[in-house]
């Protein structure tokens, strides 16, 4: 299976890169192909400009890139940090530029994008992996978790991905490395179970 792995942290050192590490390397030694990007290491540009907008517009090299990549995913892995109940705006623009109409959903003919739209994506399956200083129920009781109706209902639904997982790893900033190991061994079952050794599903 071909998988895009898409990281939003700006500190190398962080656990959301430990994450995406763990993932990594789950998913390569259960045979899958991995398109992994760390966007703020690639210096990613997430401003969208007008011009980009339409379906038909010309797309700079990169972003032909990641769309190609995601088009043709049959699984999508996103890690990031719980920023004010938002991904990271390098992430959010990640979004803008490249799940996109024509590569990610369309409208159908005759409608003038008032409607709703029907996802291109051939991926079935997407988890999201995020870190949070926040404890999980005041984060589902104080703030309604933004995150989980974003990425579950208004992107990846919307797109067509089927199957979707997310966990929040918390609180990091009081964690210690025996529960960190603990979180990264959780990743690595995670992508075990949704992504396992190809040929035995």
């Amino acid at each position: 299976m071909k998988i895009s792995l898409i990281l939003a942290h700006p500190h190398a050192g962080s656990f959301n890169h430990a994450i995406a590490s763990a993932a990594c390397s789950a998913l390569r030694q259960n045979g899958h192909q991995v398109a992994f990007h760390d966007l703020h290491k690639e210096f990613f540009d997430p401003i969208l400009l007008a011009e980009e907008i339409p379906k038909g517009a010309l797309l700079d090299p990169v972003i032909q890139e990641h769309c190609h990549e995601i088009a043709l995913a049959d699984g999508i892995i996103v890690v990031h940090p719980n920023w004010w109940g938002m991904p990271p705006a390098i992430l959010a623009g990640w979004v803008d530029r490249v799940i996109r109409p024509g590569v990610a959903y369309e409208f159908l003919e005759g409608d003038d994008g008032e409607g709703v739209p029907r996802g291109r994506l051939q991926a079935r399956t997407a988890i999201v992996f995020n870190t949070a200083n926040t404890f999980p129920e005041r984060e589902q009781t104080t703030f309604g978790d933004p995150l989980q109706t974003i990425w579950k209902n208004c992107i990846f639904g919307l797109c067509g991905v089927t199957q979707f997982h997310r966990k929040t790893f918390s609180v990091v900033v009081t964690s210690t490395p025996e529960v960190r190991a603990a979180w990264l061994d959780e990743v690595r079952m995670t992508v075990d179970r949704h992504f396992p050794k190809e040929g035995t599903t």
